[in-house]
Formats: C-alpha cells, sequence, structure tokens
C-alpha cells in the first residue's frame, strides 16, 4: 500500500480562557477554546467553525514566543502525528550527535527491497543507496523521507527515542513506532486497497473506534498540539537538548519543500516559515514556526482529522493555511 506548555499572559497576569463553540458553528463535539483576551478567542473559534464547515476535527494552538500570548482548541487532545513526529525524532539524533554518540558522517546503505514505503526520497528509489547520517535528516525533514525516517531508527532505536522524550520533559509526545508501521498496519486491515484504508479510517473516526492501530492515540506516534508548540518553543529558545542540535533543527525544518499547508500564508519576503507536515489517510497536519523580519515568532501546531473519504483536499490545506496566517496576525498586534 502506497501511500510541555504554560499559560498565556495578557496585561501581565494569565486569563487564558476554556469555552464551548457558539451556537451555529459548533461541531458535533464542542471544541475547549484558549486565548489570551477576547479577540484571541473570537479567532481562536472562527477557526474552529470553518474546520468544522469542511468537515474536519482536529486541534490548533499557535503562542508568540516571546510574549506568551497563545490561541486554539482542543490543544491537550492526542493525535496519531504521521510524520510530524520526524521533528522529535530529529532532535533526539541530533542530541546523540552533539553529545559524540553518533558520527554525522557515518554512511547507511538504505535498500528499497527492505526499506519503507512512500513516495519521496530514499522510500521511491529502486536500488540500494548509501547516504550518511547528516543527509538521512535532510532527506527525513525536507521531503519527508519515511525510509531516511527508519535508516535513523536503525541507529537510535525507537525506544531510545521516546525514552529522551520522557527524560526532556516531552511527557505529550510519544513515539512508539518506526514509519513503515504505518503503511503495515493499514494493510493489515485494508490489504493493498488504499481507498479502502482511507474508508476505514474515516468511519471509524466518527465511530470512536481504531481499526488501523497506529491511527489509534493509545498505540501510536502522538502527540498534541500543546506539547509539539511546546517542544517548538524549546527548540526555538535553545531549552532542550544541545545549542548545535536546536540550531541544527531549525535550519533543517528551514528546508522543507512542501508549502500547501501553513507556509501556503506565512511565507513572504518579510516572513520565514521553519516547518513539518504529516499525512496520512485521513490525517493532514503541520507544525513550525513563523519568524518576521521585526523579530516577532509564533509557534504552530495544526493537527487535523478529515471526515470525508478524499486522498487530495486542498480546501483543507488552505483552511490550515488560513488559521495560520490569522492567528499569526491576531498575536503579532
Amino acid at each position: 500500500m502506497p501511500g510541555g506548555t504554560g499559560d498565556g499572559t495578557a496585561g501581565g497576569s494569565p486569563v487564558n480562557t476554556a469555552r464551548s463553540a457558539p451556537t451555529g458553528t459548533a461541531p458535533a463535539h464542542p471544541p475547549a477554546y484558549v486565548g489570551d483576551d477576547r479577540a484571541l478567542l473570537d479567532v481562536a473559534e472562527a477557526i474552529a467553525a470553518d474546520w468544522a464547515a469542511l468537515g474536519v476535527r482536529g486541534s490548533f494552538l499557535a503562542r508568540h514566543l516571546d510574549t506568551g500570548e497563545q490561541l486554539g482548541f482542543d490543544i491537550e487532545v492526542p493525535t496519531p502525528l504521521a510524520s510530524v513526529v520526524k521533528v522529535p525524532l530529529a532532535l533526539v539524533v541530533l542530541d546523540r550527535i552533539e553529545e559524540g554518540g553518533l558520527d554525522p558522517a557515518h554512511p547507511v546503505t538504505v535498500d528499497p527491497g527492505t526499506g519503507s514505503v512512500g513516495p519521496t526520497g530514499l522510500a521511491a528509489f529502486r536500488y540500494p543507496a548509501t547516504v550518511a547520517v547528516g543527509d538521512l535528516l535532510v532527506l527525513m525533514l525536507s521531503v519527508s523521507d519515511n525510509a531516511a525516517a527508519d535508516a535513523l531508527l536503525g541507529l537510535v532505536p525507537v525506544a531510545d527515542v521516546d525514552a529522551r522524550l520522557r527524560a526532556w520533559g516531552c511527557d505529550g509526545i510519544r513515539m512508539r513506532h518506526r514509519m513503515n508501521h504505518l503503511y503495515e498496519c493499514a494493510a493489515g486491515a485494508a490489504g493493498n486497497d488504499f481507498s479502502l484504508a482511507l474508508e476505514l479510517a474515516v468511519r471509524d473516526e466518527g465511530a470512536g473506534r481504531h481499526t488501523i492501530e497506529t491511527l489509534d492515540p493509545a498505540h501510536a506516534n502522538a502527540g498534541s498540539a500543546a506539547a509539539l508548540v511546546g517542544l517548538l518553543e524549546r527548540v526555538w529558545c535553545d531549552g532542550i537538548a544541545g545549542p548545535g542540535a536546536t540550531a541544527e533543527l531549525r535550519r533543517l525544518m528551514g528546508l522543507q519543500v512542501f508549502t500547501q499547508r501553513l507556509a501556503s500564508e506565512l511565507r513572504t519576503d518579510t516572513l520565514r516559515w521553519s516547518g513539518k507536515t504529516g499525512t496520512f489517510l485521513h490525517l493532514r497536519h503541520e507544525i513550525g514556526v513563523v519568524e518576521a523580519e521585526s523579530g516577532e515568532r509564533v509557534a504552530i501546531a495544526a493537527l487535523t482529522r478529515a471526515g470525508r473519504r478524499a486522498g487530495l483536499a486542498p480546501d483543507i490545506d488552505l483552511a490550515i493555511g488560513v488559521a495560520g496566517r490569522e492567528a499569526f496576525e491576531a498575536l503579532r498586534k
């Protein structure tokens, strides 16, 4: 088959609030909103209403890294991360390199016959290729190469990645399996029929069950919007791992080639976007940081689960981008 956070502040005192959606715009399960003032809550509500109109459930959080002000909804809900998990994986690998436990020039041979499924990078190769560890990181974050990610997990096992995240206090992010396990579980439920796997994912989302194990937050590589924004904040403020590791992760996230989601509205001559998407079946995510020439920095996590069977959904991608722009504009006031 192919296929830690604290309350923000306003006026010097915490006023973070949770509210239900307004009548007439609420999805089936009204979100819990957060925002540091009424205007920010209004933006969060508008974003959630826009997503609900498209049949999208999800979580969203945007936080100004200098003021701490934030807005969003359902920010503590654990969600399967798909390729977004490559960001904490990269940080653990980079920290291992900085500590001297791994050589970035070490060559790794990836054989497509035993490698991971995916449409980009080494996962799309037909013949064995030997690539240095440092370049596997480039492939993993720039083009979301699943084979590169699983090759790195051959050097720094899943259990070690998860243990390091625990040691860093990243309790809202869990790494439980290799990337190829996404496809193995989908194939186990639907054979080689990607359309059936997508149908099962959408059906189970509405029913609250999980035929495909890696779509169950209790078994998947999973995280919440709050935990992911907290991780980004620590990376951008050098508050986790070694400074060399965080600097390199910021650089690598700036190399991502995919621009259809948050980057579509947050990358201009005066704005820099550094991010990572995640896509699998009905999941469409992106996390990252937008930096303005003025020095303002806003970390964003958008995690969505579509309620319709669509392999391509440009309207959902656009809604994610619009949400990012609206949040950034509200927070930079």
